[in-house]
């Protein structure tokens, strides 16, 4: 059985409103075991015989439009893959102890060159990105109040859905649910 966790993009955002125990009867309902959440902003954790993310994710994401009313993008990782970003090992040590702000965008796929240079053009005095697979590294050097850049800047300059979570709270994922 593999254990997957799911970032799930406007769960308790933007008026969308869903308590942690729907989501985990909603992941049940799917025949998942072994379902937790991990604070209110859309991290579940479960446990499956069925292999192959994008399959997954598809899957996901149409239970919780039916059931929900809205489309809820989402995100598949391993232990293992959670694991490796939460070491952020992409982003320089000396750029990451700068930063007032280290968050992680979690993406469906890498983004190819031309995505990438169209993300270097959001960068800021403030605001620096570093690319590492389906992950964008998003360093803020003061609050992020003071920065333009958001989830929805980068969705609508890109044309792609994502989902941000603080490094942090990738850390406490990594090491309560270890690859």
């Amino acid at each position: 059985m593999a254990r997957y966790i799911a970032f799930l993009r406007a769960i308790n955002v933007g008026g969308h409103n869903v308590k942690m125990e729907q989501l985990r009867a909603l992941f049940e309902g799917l025949g998942f075991n072994s379902v937790a959440t991990f604070i209110a902003s859309g991290n579940v954790i479960f446990e499956t015989d069925s292999t192959g993310g994008l399959e997954l994710e598809e899957r996901i994401e149409s239970h919780l439009k039916a059931a929900l009313g809205y489309e809820v993008a989402t995100f598949l990782r391993t232990p293992a893959e959670v694991a490796k970003v939460a070491q952020c090992e992409t982003v320089p040590a000396a750029a990451r102890a700068a930063a007032t702000a280290l968050n992680v965008a979690f993406l469906k796929a890498p983004l190819a060159s031309e995505g990438a240079v169209r993300l270097q053009s959001l960068r800021t005095e403030i605001d620096s990105f570093y690319l590492d697979g389906r992950e964008l590294y998003w360093l803020c050097a003061r609050k992020q109040s003071d920065s333009a850049f958001s989830n929805a800047v980068f969705e609508k300059a890109l044309r792609i859905r994502a989902t941000f979570r603080g490094l942090g709270t990738v850390a406490k994922l990594a090491a309560k649910y270890p690859g």
